[in-house]
């Protein structure tokens, strides 16, 4: 069976055109999929006999809420959606002045095991199609009656570690045709597969690289990110340089402020002097507790010292606002509490 929403238009017009349609079909089909159309019956202006076609030999990717959690301090929506196989993942929309953003995941479980995050809890259990990372933002627009204008692959999963299926969605989602959302308004989270930088650039998608650095030493580093093993600070930093000569398009460190663990002082320094090195823009985020895990958020006397560095330094960088604390909004926490509760009552 073929995953139809999974398909870029000049792929749905040689489907169309091997079922013996004509080619003006396919951008009818192209149209009904990227409104979120459920099913083919939903097609009023497709002929009888071509959906028939097409449902004898393809189907349409559909997504099925099985929690929505909305934030009483400030509406963010935490979303666990059920994929066809019976595995779940998890999409957040968070409000903000300039539009409402979407964090969606990329892989099912992921495989890079950071030892703060909840996502890694479990290991990978495989990758979203191009189609389910669509129904992420389709079924939140949906359910939520609000438009999406930013989108963050930045929920479950290692977004390069599905690379390919990652690019067909940013082409498709990007389609003026179809939901149209530009590419300067889309964020791609990477924890550092600096081996993917090169192809990422090739691609030439003006969205923002977003790494996940966390520590600027690899001592830190690595004990939390092992991704870090056998790559390094260094090389992470001259991927990233190259990256953006390669592009034209400064890189975001994201930064999780973990206390006394990442945010001494000569931390600090260290991510100001790598920060300033590539230019890049340095997101502070308060972290988010995870029940499994030991870590703890920065307090805000640290923060603040931490914070008065990189004033010194002249460094470009912002306290990401923290949304969604009522609601499990950290990567992978509705999730797993799914899988906890299901193991209680087995």
């Amino acid at each position: 069976m073929t995953d139809l929403k999974s398909l870029l238009p000049d792929e749905l017009e040689e489907y169309v055109l091997a079922l013996g349609e004509p080619k003006f079909r396919a951008k009818q089909l192209f149209q009904w999929l990227a409104k979120g159309a459920e099913s083919f019956e939903q097609m009023s202006n497709l002929p009888k006999g071509f959906r028939e076609k097409l449902s004898a030999d393809g189907y349409v990717d559909t997504l099925k809420l099985l929690r929505k959690q909305v934030s009483a301090e400030d509406g963010t929506i935490k979303y666990l959606w059920q994929l066809h196989d019976g595995n779940a993942v998890e999409t957040v929309l968070m409000r903000y002045k300039h539009g409402n953003s979407v964090c969606i995941s990329s892989q099912v479980g992921c495989r890079q095991g950071c030892a703060f995050c909840a996502s890694a809890i479990g290991g990978l259990v495989r990758n979203l199609t191009a189609a389910e990372m669509l129904g992420e933002v389709m079924y939140s627009e949906k359910d939520s009656g609000e438009k999406v204008s930013n989108i963050v692959i930045m929920g479950i999963g290692e977004p390069l570690d599905n690379f390919d299926n990652v690019i067909r969605f940013l082409r498709l989602v990007n389609r003026p045709e179809g939901m149209n959302i530009g590419m300067r308004h889309i964020s791609l989270s990477t924890c550092g597969i600096i081996e993917r930088f090169e192809d990422l650039a090739r691609e030439d998608m003006q969205m923002t690289l977003a790494v996940s650095l966390h520590a600027p030493d690899d001592e830190t580093r690595s004990r939390l990110m092992p991704a870090n093993r056998g790559r390094g600070v260094a090389r992470l930093i001259d991927a990233c340089q190259d990256y953006y000569k390669r592009t034209g398009r400064r890189v975001t460190f994201e930064y999780a402020m973990i206390n006394e663990v990442n945010d001494s002082p000569v931390q600090a320094k260290q991510l100001a002097s790598a920060a300033k090195r590539v230019g890049a823009h340095v997101n502070l985020i308060p972290l988010n507790h995870v029940e499994e895990r030991q870590f703890q958020p920065t307090t805000p006397e640290r923060m603040k010292d931490f914070c008065r560095v990189l004033d010194k330094a002249g460094v470009n960088y912002t306290i990401r606002r923290k949304l969604g604390g009522d609601v499990d909004a950290s990567c992978g926490q509705l999730r797993r509490s799914r899988e906890l509760e299901e193991r209680r009552q087995e």
